[in-house]
């Protein structure tokens, strides 16, 4: 009998507790968490942070009046901060820090700011127990006045280069932006990638071929790849060949380039969908007719 009331006792218990938990309220969180990420060359570059609203406060300004006074430590973010992760070793504003997770502290300023990336992410939002010693970097930046306000805390990886080797860094909130630069360098490992994928696949000719005609290396070994890409994978890819026309041009082979467009084209001309290629060839054709050396006209006798 007393067996059996324990049991009865025990099940009641977790009915209680499964009905209270049912029963907890969710609510919004005031700052909720936030992530953005973005592949700058290889590396990958992600920022995890949580976004407070401004609620009608002053943020950043002179005196206690401010949530963040001029001169004054900040988590940059609210509660555990904000932890930037590079995937590679990286610049910052010149400064080379390793691969990792880097907790970013600001003290905001009317004319400059103090952006630290810190070595230590485990301390969070207790900057009390900051140690400048554990800086991985730390510099100065001016801050820019915004035209429209920014309701919620955002930081976001912007001004990407063109060539893929520069980013910024950028935060903003209230009436106050400010931004610092972020230098990668992929090429070494690209480098290394082709020396070892060309001689395990003869297709990689082709990408370490466009590689080095995109970022004005040896063109003798880009067109000797090209050409090695194209006869050992597809023959018809009239996009490759046509790079290999772009090639010829570059090294200053006129009538090989023109040759090998018009080939490009005609098979572009022979598929089922050109994606523009006929054209991105006759383009070539013209401009390089254009650029060839004219012969001059034989004297009669």
């Amino acid at each position: 009998m007393i067996h059996t009331m324990k049991k009865l006792l025990t099940l009641m218990l977790l009915v209680v507790f499964a009905a209270s938990a049912e029963a907890q309220i969710q609510t919004p969180a005031a700052s909720p968490a936030a992530s953005v990420s973005t592949t700058v060359g290889l590396t990958e570059v992600k920022i995890n942070y949580s976004r407070p609203k401004l609620k009608g406060r002053k943020i950043f300004g002179e005196g206690k009046d401010f949530m963040h006074p001029y001169g004054e430590m900040w988590r940059t973010g609210a509660n555990a901060g904000t932890v930037i992760s590079f995937s590679d070793d990286v610049k910052v504003e010149g400064k080379a820090i390793k691969k990792g997770d880097y907790l970013l502290l600001t003290i905001p300023g009317a004319t400059e700011w103090t952006i630290i990336l810190y070595s230590d992410p485990s301390i969070g939002g207790n900057t009390a127990a900051y140690d400048q010693a554990k800086d991985a970097v730390r510099l100065t930046a001016k801050p820019t006045k915004l035209t429209n306000p920014v309701e919620t805390f955002t930081v976001n990886i912007t001004d990407i280069s063109d060539d893929n080797t520069k980013a910024n860094i950028e935060v903003s909130w209230e009436n106050t932006a400010v931004k610092f630069g972020i230098t990668v360098d992929y090429d070494s490992k690209v480098m290394k990638s082709i020396e070892a994928g060309t001689r395990v696949n003869p297709g990689n000719y082709v990408a370490a071929a466009n590689y080095y005609f995109e970022n004005g290396k040896d063109l003798k070994k880009a067109l000797e790849w090209i050409t090695v890409g194209i006869e050992s994978g597809n023959p018809d890819a009239f996009w490759n060949i046509h790079t290999k026309a772009k090639i010829q041009h570059a090294l200053g082979d006129y009538a090989g380039a023109i040759a090998t467009a018009q080939q490009s084209r005609d098979k572009a001309k022979a598929a089922a969908s050109d994606f523009g290629y006929v054209k991105l060839n006759e383009d070539l054709i013209a401009k390089i007719s254009a650029e060839m050396p004219k012969t001059p006209a034989k004297k009669k006798k």
